[in-house]
C-alpha cells in the first residue's frame, strides 16, 4: 500500500524534472552566451567582412564583387588540392597591406569534405600539450606543405604585410591549425617573421583544439560566431553529430541534447574536449521573446568557462552558420560602429589613445583567462609575464626539432608534424617524449 501511495509522487517528481530540464534548454538563446561580455571596437573588428567576401570568392556562385584578378596570387581547386584540403586561394590585399590565406568551408556534396571532417575522435591527436582535430592538423599540413616557398617569397617581397589565415566552417578550424602550426616554426617561412605579423579570423568555426591551446593562442586566432550558430556550440564529437544528421535533424537529436546538458565543470576536467579557437567574437542580433533583427552588436571576450557549452534550440541555428550571413550582418554591426563613432567625433589623438588602451586591456584580459584556466585545472595551461602578440620572443614548441636539424633535407610539413608523436603498443599516437635525432 505504501509503495503504491509512492508511486504517483515519483512521477511527479520525474516530470518536475524533466519539465525544468525542458524549461531551460528551450529558454537557453543565443545572446545569453556572451551576456557579461564586453563591446568589440571598430579598428578589432573591421577585417570580419573583408575577409569574409574573400571567403566567399572560393565559391563557384558567390555573392560578391569580383576579386582583382591581379592580386590573387594562387587559387586552389578540389582537382588541384585532390581532396586533402578545401578550397582556397592567395590574395595580396595592398589596400589593407594583408597577405590573405582563405578557405573555404564545407562542402555537403562532397565526400573528401565529410573524410576530412570525421577523421577524429575523443583523444585521437596530442599537440603542443594539448589536444587538436586530427584531420584538420593535416590538412594544414598539406597546405604548408605546398604554399610555404610561395608564402616565405611573399613575406620577403613585402616585409611591412602581415599574414592571415581566414575561413569558414570547415576551412576555419583548417586555418586555426595552420595559424598554431607556422607560430611554431616562424623560422621556416623567413628570419624576419614575427609573431605580430600573423593573425586568423575564423568563422563559424568547427572545434578543433582543446581548451588549453585555445586560450593560449588567443592573442592571435579569433573566431566569428552569428547568434545562433550550432558548430561552435557542438559539445558532442563531430562524427556524432553527422551520424545523427541521417537519422533527426541534429537540433532535435536526444543524444546532442542529452550532452548539452553536462555540467561545465565535468567538461573542463576532460582535457580532450575541443572548442572553438582563440578570442571570440560573437554577433548577437535577437533577443527572447522578441520578433524580426535588432541592430547587430558585436561582443567579445576571452572564455575559459561558458565558452558556447550550450546548443540553441533555434530555427536560425543553420542559416546563422551561412558565411554570406556572417557577411552581411558584420557589415552592418561596423558600419554602426564606425556610425557612432562618427557622430560622438572623437579627435584622433584621443581615439590613438583609446585603441592603445583596448589593446592593453585584450593582453589582460588575456593573461585573466590564463590564470583562470590555471585555476580550473586546464592541463599546460600556463600565465607568462610577457605574451603572445606583444612579446618580443617568438614562441617556439620544445617538441619540434631545429631548422638546423634539418637543413641537410627537404621536409614537408607532415613530416614535420609527424615526427613529434610515436605509436604506441595499442597503436595510438602519443606525444614524444623529446624530439628524434
Amino acid at each position: 500500500m505504501s509503495l503504491a501511495c509512492g508511486l504517483p509522487l515519483l512521477e511527479c517528481v520525474y516530470c518536475l524534472g524533466c519539465a525544468r530540464w525542458a524549461w531551460k534548454r528551450c529558454l537557453h538563446s543565443g545572446d545569453r552566451d556572451s551576456a557579461t561580455w564586453g563591446l568589440a571596437s571598430a579598428d578589432d573588428f573591421a577585417p570580419v567582412p573583408r575577409l569574409c567576401r574573400l571567403i566567399m570568392a572560393n565559391y563557384d556562385h558567390h555573392p560578391c564583387h569580383p576579386l582583382d584578378a591581379r592580386c590573387v596570387v594562387r587559387r586552389r581547386t578540389y582537382a588541384d588540392t585532390r581532396g586533402r584540403v578545401t578550397p582556397y586561394l592567395l590574395y595580396l590585399d595592398h589596400p589593407n597591406s594583408d597577405i590573405v590565406l582563405a578557405l573555404r568551408g564545407l562542402n555537403l556534396a562532397r565526400e573528401t569534405d565529410y573524410a576530412l571532417l570525421l577523421d577524429n575522435r575523443l583523444g585521437k591527436r596530442r599537440f603542443h600539450g594539448g589536444y587538436v582535430h586530427n584531420g584538420l592538423l593535416r590538412a594544414a599540413a598539406w597546405v604548408l606543405d605546398a604554399e610555404c616557398d610561395l608564402l616565405r617569397d611573399l613575406l620577403a617581397d613585402h616585409p611591412d604585410y602581415t599574414l592571415t589565415f581566414t575561413g569558414h566552417s570547415l576551412g576555419a578550424g583548417i586555418a586555426a591549425m595552420l595559424t598554431v602550426v607556422v607560430l611554431l616554426n616562424l623560422d621556416k617561412l623567413g628570419t624576419n617573421l614575427h609573431r605580430s605579423r600573423i593573425r586568423c579570423y575564423a568563422m563559424a568555426p568547427a572545434r578543433c583544439m582543446s581548451l588549453n591551446l585555445a586560450i593560449r593562442y588567443a592573442d592571435v586566432i579569433n573566431s566569428v560566431v552569428l547568434q545562433d550558430d550550432f558548430l561552435p556550440r557542438t559539445a558532442t564529437p563531430l562524427e556524432d553529430i553527422f551520424k545523427s544528421i541521417l537519422c533527426l535533424p541534429c537540433l532535435l537529436c536526444i543524444r546532442c541534447l542529452r550532452d548539452t546538458c553536462i555540467p561545465e565543470d565535468a567538461m573542463l576536467k576532460d582535457p580532450r574536449r575541443l572548442y572553438a579557437p582563440g578570442r571570440i567574437y560573437h554577433i548577437v542580433e535577437r533577443k527572447m521573446f522578441r520578433c524580426g533583427r535588432y541592430p547587430p552588436v558585436v561582443k567579445t571576450a576571452v572564455p575559459v568557462d561558458g565558452r558556447f557549452e550550450h546548443i540553441v534550440l533555434s530555427c536560425n541555428a543553420t542559416m546563422d552558420h551561412a558565411i554570406i550571413w556572417i557577411e552581411r550582418e558584420a557589415q552592418k554591426a561596423l558600419d554602426l560602429m564606425l556610425e557612432r563613432e562618427k557622430t560622438m567625433e572623437v579627435p584622433s589623438e584621443q581615439r590613438m589613445e583609446r585603441n592603445e588602451s583596448l589593446q592593453r586591456e585584450h593582453v589582460e584580459e588575456h593573461k585573466a583567462a590564463l590564470r583562470r584556466a590555471v585555476t580550473l585545472s586546464v592541463p599546460d595551461a600556463r600565465s607568462p609575464s610577457a605574451y603572445g602578440t606583444f612579446g618580443e620572443q617568438p614562441e617556439r614548441s620544445e617538441s619540434f626539432p631545429p631548422v638546423s636539424a634539418m637543413a641537410r633535407q627537404r621536409m614537408s610539413w607532415n613530416d614535420l608534424i609527424e615526427r613529434v608523436f610515436d605509436r604506441d603498443e595499442s597503436g595510438h599516437i602519443v606525444l614524444r617524449s623529446s624530439p628524434s635525432p
